[in-house]
């Protein structure tokens, strides 16, 4: 959650609706953890929800209800536990976060590839490249936040602006769950209504000496000679600060370069012995990487699997696709062939990994088969899981010969990596 300086009275306010030199949108998760723990716990909404450790560690989300009290990202639990003593706190479960963060990924993904991820709830896209397919800026925002609603039940708040600074800024006024637009005209009188803390690089620290010198506003900044916020601050940081301050931040959107490689392992709290055991250890592996490559665009045509035993000895083995794919049964059955030409001790398996290696965009391979092999129908039933799994979470759908007949996974606990 965003804790920067802001004076909503004054920089909240309407600036105007010409959009056309405004092609830069943040997109920024309102109360992100907290809003995902509550697709499944409906009952918990309008309720103060703090996400973190019941008794330990710090707040890693809250509710704006819980806000209200004072709570805050970062703060102790124990204090946040006594600001607001009413308020239900849960345990974080990164993993889930993490599955809708892709899923949101893949709705941005939808609209530009001129995407850069910022942190798992926040995002930067140049739309400059869809308007004529979609409409302006705003148009374009609002169909995310729409469809980042609809289809996986959490709120965005958006801002729109001709740089990434000013769009950044303009997300956190509006939220929550809203949009504001700063047109290109508007951006000195928007950038000159906030206090000098909003501006990126100003800490408490450099703020307490910008005070020593009566800089309290952005447009206090912005109208102190370059020389003496040079002396004060050194001269890099003191003429960035002032570009900022008028609205000059040439920084491009960058689309983050693709992964090498994609993988889960897990650590088993009981060594595994048995081959059916691991096996379906594999496939629940395999539908996770094949999800992420799903939603990253890309397709792999290598998988490798990683085998530590009892005694901590480690070994991998890898094979090249003869096709590349992002279809989980494929990436499996190649898992579960590298498997089999390995020699379990009889102390059994400490660790089990699979990854997915030689990646390239998806856009560029054909996948061609039938629902029964990995082809486009397995392809399509697996993006049906995907945002099954993002809305409801993984215990939502799962390949059958995971569930017991009781229900639950034959996947013993353990952690991920």
């Amino acid at each position: 959650m965003s804790r920067s300086a802001r004076s909503a009275a004054a920089a909240g306010r309407d600036w105007g609706d010409d959009d056309s030199a405004a092609p830069i949108l943040h997109v920024d998760m309102d109360a992100f953890f907290a809003a995902v723990e509550l697709i499944e716990r409906p009952d918990l909404r309008g309720k103060a929800v703090i996400v973190g450790g019941r008794h330990r560690g710090v707040v890693v989300s809250a509710t704006y209800e819980a806000r209200e009290f004072g709570v805050h990202s970062a703060m102790p639990m124990a204090r946040a536990r006594a600001m607001c003593p009413h308020a239900v706190v849960l345990e974080p479960r990164h993993e889930r976060y993490r599955e809708v963060s892709l899923a949101v990924l893949q709705v941005l993904g939808e609209i530009t590839p001129v995407l850069e991820q910022v942190s798992i709830d926040e995002a930067f896209l140049d739309v400059a490249g869809a308007r004529r397919r979609l409409g302006s800026p705003t148009q374009i925002a609002q169909q995310i936040r729409e469809r980042i609603r609809t289809e996986l039940f959490v709120d965005a708040s958006v801002g729109v602006a001709g740089t990434k600074f000013v769009a950044k800024l303009a997300s956190s006024h509006a939220k929550p769950d809203g949009m504001l637009l700063i047109p290109a005209g508007a951006t000195v009188p928007f950038l000159h209504a906030l206090p000098v803390g909003a501006l990126w690089g100003v800490g408490e620290r450099t703020a307490e000496r910008l005070a020593s010198m009566a800089i309290h506003t952005v447009s206090d900044l912005a109208h102190t000679p370059a020389p003496t916020l040079h002396r004060l601050l050194g001269v890099a940081a003191g003429q960035r600060l002032l570009d900022l301050s008028w609205g000059r931040d040439p920084r491009p959107v960058q689309p983050q370069r693709q992964e090498k490689s994609i993988g889960h392992e897990q650590t088993f709290a009981v060594n595994l012995s048995r081959t059916e055991e691991l096996n379906a250890v594999l496939l629940d592996q395999a539908h996770r990487c094949a999800m992420r490559l799903r939603a990253a665009g890309t397709v792999t045509a290598s998988v490798s699997i990683k085998v530590r035993f009892a005694d901590f000895t480690t070994l991998s083995r890898s094979r090249a696709l003869s096709e590349p794919t992002d279809v989980a049964q494929a990436i499996y059955a190649t898992a579960r062939e590298l498997l089999a030409g390995v020699a379990l001790p009889a102390g059994g398996v400490r660790l089990l990994g699979v990854r997915c290696e030689a990646l390239s965009p998806a856009a560029t391979t054909a996948v061609q088969g039938t629902l029964a092999g990995p082809g486009p129908g397995r392809r399509d039933a697996e993006r049906a899981m995907d945002s099954i799994t993002a809305r409801y979470g993984r215990g939502a759908v799962r390949a059958a010969t995971l569930v017991r007949p009781g229900g639950s996974p034959d996947v013993r606990d353990a952690t991920s990596g």
